[in-house]
């Protein structure tokens, strides 16, 4: 008996020529003593191999463990798809017997295997916690790289704008400040009352314990005109309206509309990005002032029911507390406000891949950073301008 036949493999196994007639996959062996062989024979297809994968992984492991040096013969193979090449390439230990007879069709089934992209490597870890923080980090200096290269395609964009007057989208820029101006003032109206209201009536109550009840006009003034009126519009304006620009442009993204304008040689930016920073950053400004005056209302309306002061007394007073310096930084930075969120809605929008569940998650991701980076630079503003206005 030759040292192939004797290795300790299924019984079931035929003898060699013995191949079964419906082309079931076989492993047989064979050769003269002192020189095993294995011939691969039949059908090592998915449907072949279905629930006998791990089986037939066993038995070329326990081939390949008994006689290493053995020859594997693979030109009797009816079929080989990619699920048999991998049941043999895991059987051999994940690289090709040292002697081996294919053919030519065989090779590509195994190469996918053989590179060294396709095989598990070692990755040392750094652990959950760093490991997601390096993903989050990378991801974020791809987002900043994106708006950046945004940014220098809006610059060389508006250039060419200004030398093409006709290429201005002027409805579509009327569309936007519509949407994102006249449309958002009763939402602010109502916010912008209720916030100034419950601001005017804490500062009254601790200003009433000190007696001094017309600082409230001082306080509320400079921090509505310079901060908050601001801040506030901003906030409702990227909640609102930046949220509605990544989602236009994440179903364009869907519907392959962008597509067709790449086809059709017509720039993203100039069509869609250009007229919406532009809309926004000329109605933030009105939407801010609006809502300024209403939380001077509001604030007036509840100064004078907890602290009994005339509202001629606070319309007289209002102008000489703050100066106008404030009103002019609180312009500027809503310009750039407006600019940033409709910036950040278009960037999210253009990222949206055509799928309905990424459409969602830029558009949770574009109002959350919107909104955060809105903050950060109203901080920062507040930081370099302390002593202006005052």
């Amino acid at each position: 008996m030759s040292d192939a036949a004797a290795l300790p493999l299924d019984t079931r196994i035929p003898a060699w020529g013995a191949e079964s007639p419906d082309a079931a996959p076989q492993l047989l062996a064979g050769g003269e003593a002192g020189a095993p062989e294995w011939r691969v024979s039949g059908d090592w297809t998915v449907l072949a191999l279905r629930e006998r994968y791990a089986e037939f992984r066993e038995r070329v492991a326990a081939a390949v463990a008994a006689a290493p040096d053995a020859l594997w013969d693979l030109r009797s193979l009816r079929r080989l798809d990619s699920a048999g090449a991998l049941t043999l390439w895991q059987g051999w230990g994940r690289k090709p017997p040292p002697r081996l007879l294919w053919l030519p069709e065989h090779v590509m089934l195994f190469a996918q295997f053989a590179q060294p992209a396709a095989l598990p490597r070692y990755r040392r870890s750094l652990g959950p916690g760093l490991e997601r923080a390096g993903l989050r980090l990378l991801d974020f200096m791809g987002h900043g790289v994106d708006i950046v290269a945004l940014i220098g395609r809006l610059l060389l964009d508006f250039i060419q704008v200004l030398r093409q007057p006709a290429l201005i989208g002027w409805r579509e820029i009327s569309a936007n400040v519509f949407r994102t101006g006249a449309q958002a003032l009763p939402i602010t109206a109502l916010v912008g009352f209720l916030v100034g209201l419950t601001l005017s009536y804490l500062i009254s109550r601790q200003l009433k314990t000190y007696g001094a009840d017309i600082f409230v006009i001082n306080i509320l003034g400079l921090a509505v005109v310079r901060e908050l009126g601001p801040l506030l519009a901003a906030i409702i304006v990227a909640g609102r309206s930046g949220s509605a620009m990544t989602a236009q442009i994440g179903v364009m993204r869907v519907t392959q509309e962008l597509d067709a304008l790449s086809v059709m040689g017509i720039s993203h930016t100039v069509r869609l990005v250009l007229p919406k920073v532009l809309a926004l950053a000329v109605s933030l400004p009105l939407v801010a002032l609006w809502t300024s005056a209403l939380m001077l209302l509001g604030g007036m309306a509840a100064a004078g029911a907890q602290l009994g002061l005339d509202p001629a007394t606070f319309l007289r007073t209002l102008p000489s507390v703050v100066e106008p310096a404030n009103l002019w930084l609180g312009w500027t930075k809503s310009v750039l406000f407006g600019g940033l969120i409709a910036l950040l809605a278009s960037h999210f929008g253009l990222r949206v891949k055509p799928n309905t569940e990424s459409l969602g998650q830029s558009v949770t991701q574009s109002v959350v950073t919107a909104i955060t980076l809105v903050i950060v630079v109203d901080a920062v503003f507040a930081v370099l301008f302390s002593d202006v206005g005052i």
